[in-house]
């Protein structure tokens, strides 16, 4: 085939059915001016890693007081609790949240802030709140009591990585890191009065970095809540309103359904025996 007649045939919808059959080296090919240049194979997607294949049965949140569910205007409002319907929704038999966060914790006795509103910390309670239930599904949310009072970002990092890997080391639960929230007011309640936008982001980046050491899962609910004013309690302008509330726990859940295959249970014991339901007549009908 001629370099021509092969370019038309590729640009055909026969040639580009074929040229997928065939795989990617067909495809492979742009042009330049007259000619025709092949390129290399992409190379093939490493299969998708699974982080869970079984449901969860017992959950723990350890976090400040966004994790506590602070100027959400009910318990069931809270990101926690959002989190748990989503998960439960996604399974046959219902798995047990336990809401381990405490207003203005902070990660450890080294933090800045410690001594006014801070205590205990997270390093001194998360075997008590979380590791002695058992759970097999761990939320880790700091960073946000840290940053605004100061904390040095690397040490801070170096506090968590111990809190994370010792409770993976003794539950062998999946964990996921979560970010910190977006808030938009940083001059109120001293010593937490010393943080910013560029605080929570080089924060953010060591929590990510951290996941990535200690594989486990990472949640950034502080792209997620983007900035939006509206998604933050007029109040205070610390915490999420219920609709940041609501962002929070769809991106935590996001999270866990796109690495966990456990979560897929329900999903396909439905699919054994369901009857279709759709009904588009109405729509595939068009009066004159």
């Amino acid at each position: 085939m001629t370099t021509i007649a092969r370019r038309e045939f590729i640009h055909s919808a026969v040639g580009l059915a074929c040229a997928a059959l065939a795989g990617p080296s067909l495809l492979a090919e742009v042009e330049t001016g007259s000619q025709t240049i092949p390129l290399p194979d992409a190379p093939a997607a490493l299969p998708k890693r699974d982080y869970r294949s079984k449901p969860f049965r017992m959950a723990v949140a350890l976090g400040d007081s966004i994790t506590v569910g602070w100027t959400a205007t009910s318990r069931e409002l809270c990101w926690v609790n959002r989190l748990a319907d989503s998960v439960n929704e996604s399974l046959l038999v219902p798995m047990n949240m336990v809401n381990s966060g405490s207003g203005g914790d902070v990660v450890s006795p080294r933090s800045a802030g410690y001594g006014q509103f801070g205590k205990p910390s997270a390093m001194e309670r998360y075997q008590k709140h979380v590791v002695e239930h058992r759970p097999d599904l761990v939320t880790i949310a700091y960073g946000v009591n840290d940053a605004r009072a100061g904390t040095p970002v690397g040490q801070f990092a170096e506090d968590l990585r111990k809190i994370v890997l010792d409770i993976k080391s003794k539950t062998g639960a999946l964990i996921v890191l979560v970010s910190t929230s977006y808030m938009t007011d940083f001059e109120r309640y001293p010593p937490f009065n010393r943080g910013s936008v560029a605080a929570f982001e080089a924060y953010n980046a060591a929590i990510r970095r951290l996941s990535e050491e200690c594989d486990v899962l990472y949640a950034d609910v502080f792209s997620v809540l983007g900035s939006a004013r509206w998604t933050v309690d007029p109040e205070d302008g610390v915490h999420p309103n219920n609709l940041g509330h609501k962002l929070i726990a769809d991106c935590v859940f996001g999270v866990l359904a796109r690495n966990c295959s456990g979560l897929a249970e329900k999903a396909l014991e439905l699919r054994k025996n369901f009857k279709p339901w759709q009904d588009e007549s109405a729509l595939q009908t068009i009066s004159k």
